[in-house]
């Protein structure tokens, strides 16, 4: 009789355990699909601004063309890839999704030789919306990638890797860029478009990159700048939930 009321018990100290570990799986997973869709939300609201910005450069004799032209290519193509698997991260949608970053930036940085456009209200207006879109989508991907590699240490570390493996709780995936080319020296010739702009285009590049963790070296007319620190590595546990991002108080004009 002892034997079986042993039994039962240790069955229930199992059970328990094997409950608690499914449970707490199926938390990080739910956690893990909030937080890509507060990254997928920002990637969509640079979407929709980009194309503003593009129209009202194309207004004031913008002289950019191949500038103009990869930022509405990128922008086509991380749109693409978005819809294509209903939104979820991929190796590709954040190769592109960076060289889009970077794309925006130089936009901003060569803009800055056009002062009939940097006095237009709503380009100062749609470059710090771009600006903010661009922090948060660098702070809910930091926290996405804290989550993603939490999770996956449960789906590989035992016991739960067991119950993983049951239950089918598959790998995440970083949202992330390890392509050499994005990290590459990013050369800006301004002699024909004004002297002028150089110090301020350094310093929107400087503000604007965040790239895997660092911006890269930027040099503009032979001067070479440095590249900005890394972003202070976090453990997944000290992360906080990222804020609940709130819908623009006016809808943004139509996209043609």
């Amino acid at each position: 009789m002892a034997y079986i009321i042993g039994f039962i018990i240790v069955l229930l100290v199992v059970g328990g355990a094997v409950v608690s570990m499914y449970n707490g799986m199926v938390g990080l997973r739910n956690k893990l699909q909030e937080s890509w869709r507060q990254v997928d939300v920002e990637l969509n609201r640079r979407y929709d601004l980009i194309p503003n910005l593009v129209e009202i450069a194309k207004g004031y004799a913008f002289n950019e063309r191949e500038t103009l032209e990869r930022v509405v290519s990128l922008r086509s193509q991380a749109q693409q890839l978005a819809q294509g698997n209903g939104g979820a991260a991929s190796p590709q949608r954040a190769e592109v999704e960076q060289q889009l970053t970077a794309a925006v930036t130089q936009f901003f940085a060569v803009s800055e030789a056009y002062p009939e456009l940097r006095s237009n209200e709503n380009f100062v207006r749609l470059q710090a919306e771009v600006t903010e879109t661009e922090n948060r989508i660098a702070n809910s991907r930091r926290y996405y990638n804290a989550i993603v590699g939490n999770y996956n240490t449960k789906t590989e570390a035992f016991p739960s890797n067991l119950i993983a493996g049951v239950f089918g709780f598959q790998k995440a995936g970083y949202f992330e860029v390890n392509d050499p080319t994005i990290r590459a020296r990013v050369d800006i010739n301004l002699s024909e478009i004004g002297g002028n702009a150089r110090q301020q285009a350094h310093s929107q590049l400087t503000s604007a990159g965040e790239a895997a963790g660092t911006l890269p070296p930027v040099s503009i007319d032979g001067s070479t700048f440095g590249a900005a620190p890394a972003a202070t590595p976090v453990s997944a546990p000290a992360y906080q939930p990222a804020p609940q991002i709130q819908p623009p108080a006016q809808p943004y004009p139509p996209v043609a």
